[in-house]
């Protein structure tokens, strides 16, 4: 646990930094207790939920879909999550944009006074990837390497149905009913 919560060694320059805490961050929403069941609520119920747009964020960026994981976080942090705002301005960062960084730093920490807090989801006993997976992108994360799904979890995501009609974004993969089902089965 120790090094799990260790900071990691600071890289040249601060678009490496922001791209190393990024992989961290995203590592670590997946592996919240809370990360299932909150994909779980953003595929199979009426109402869009904004843990659950943040734990498809991660995923996206893990499986290389960037502009997509931005749609989804900026869709969690409008909706009053303070951990998509935060990782949308390392996201911001690491491709240094940092006016826009700027934004969703400040849009984080305001968040974090307790405004528009987004709900909580309560802990479940079912883990969105399996535990030898979360510990793998974990490590690969402090021994700065490259963090990225393995290639039969992504090609889940990759498969995933998108809506190709939004202009800034390009295709945005949608959320699928089973999805944390495969994930857990391929895993």
């Amino acid at each position: 646990m120790e090094r799990l919560l260790s900071a990691p060694v600071l890289l040249p320059s601060d678009q490496e930094q922001a791209a190393h805490e990024m992989d961290l961050a995203a590592a670590l929403v997946l592996a919240m207790p809370t990360a299932a069941a909150s994909l779980d609520l953003l595929v199979n119920n009426g109402d869009i939920h904004p843990e659950g747009a943040l734990v498809f964020g991660a995923l996206l960026y893990l499986a290389d879909h960037r502009d997509a994981c931005q749609f989804w976080l900026q869709f969690a942090a409008g909706a009053g999550s303070y951990t998509a705002a935060s990782l949308l301005s390392l996201l911001h960062r690491s491709l240094a944009e940092l006016r826009d960084a700027e934004v969703w730093r400040r849009a984080a920490e305001a968040l974090a006074t307790g405004r528009g807090q987004a709900p909580r989801i309560a802990d479940t006993a079912d883990k969105l990837l399996p535990e030898h997976v979360r510990a793998d992108i974990i490590n690969r994360c402090h021994e700065g390497l490259d963090v990225r799904l393995p290639p039969r979890l992504a090609a889940i995501i990759h498969q995933l149905p998108v809506d190709s009609d939004d202009p800034e974004y390009g295709e945005v993969p949608q959320v699928k009913a089973g999805l944390t089902r495969r994930l857990a089965a391929a895993g």
